[in-house]
């Protein structure tokens, strides 16, 4: 006798609506990075001014495809996926300054936030796993910008201020805000084929 997956042992099989969300929110967000990159450099430079290893915590928007992905499609490879087609589609629709170490970059990231959601078992979705997943990503991210961007001349205070500034973003744009956008999406209705959706509208 079989019985169907509870909600305490969800299918970790991918569906095609899953695909074709976790793809149109990274074609989307890959979008913004676009936006992002072409306007952010001067308030970047900026606060690196302010203090060098600090520009870090504007570099969260970068992070948060991995979390929201994983948020809402909740199967193993949803957070890399959405963010390295994130990564990808900013670099190929308009190259920036770091050419293909985006994508590179991009993986990275987006297997700090899926690290986190495994070693949840993919069984944790609420604010503290978007959180740590958010903080995963900024680790990640944090470590493979100091060895590709920063390894020459690199001093402990910078590598310790931008670790700091990457976890901080990411914790609270990857993290905060990614729950955030789950829970105001979930209301509309969109969601309502993902348990993130199912669950909101029980909740309301």
């Amino acid at each position: 006798m079989t019985t169907a997956p509870s909600a305490s042992a969800p299918t970790r099989r991918w569906r095609v609506i899953d695909i074709v969300i976790a793809s149109v929110l990274g074609v989307a967000l890959g979008l913004v990075f676009i936006l992002w990159n072409a306007t952010s450099s001067p308030l970047r430079d900026a606060v690196g001014a302010l203090l060098p290893g600090l520009g870090a915590l504007l570099a969260g928007i970068w992070l948060l495809p991995g979390v929201l992905g994983g948020l809402i499609v909740r199967k193993p490879g949803a957070a890399l996926f959405t963010e390295l087609v994130a990564a990808t589609v900013s670099v190929i629709i308009v190259p920036n300054e770091w050419g293909w170490w985006t994508i590179e970059a991009g993986l990275v990231q987006g297997l700090g936030a899926e690290l986190v959601f495994a070693l949840l078992l993919y069984r944790r979705w609420g604010l503290g796993a978007a959180v740590l997943a958010g903080v995963g990503a900024g680790v990640a991210m944090a470590i493979n910008d100091l060895v590709v961007w920063y390894a020459a001349g690199l001093t402990p205070e910078f590598a310790i201020i931008y670790l700091v500034s990457s976890i901080v973003t990411g914790a609270v744009i990857a993290g905060l805000l990614s729950w955030l956008l789950v829970r105001a999406l979930a209301a509309t209705g969109v969601l309502s084929r993902f348990a993130a959706g199912r669950e909101r509208a029980e909740l309301v």
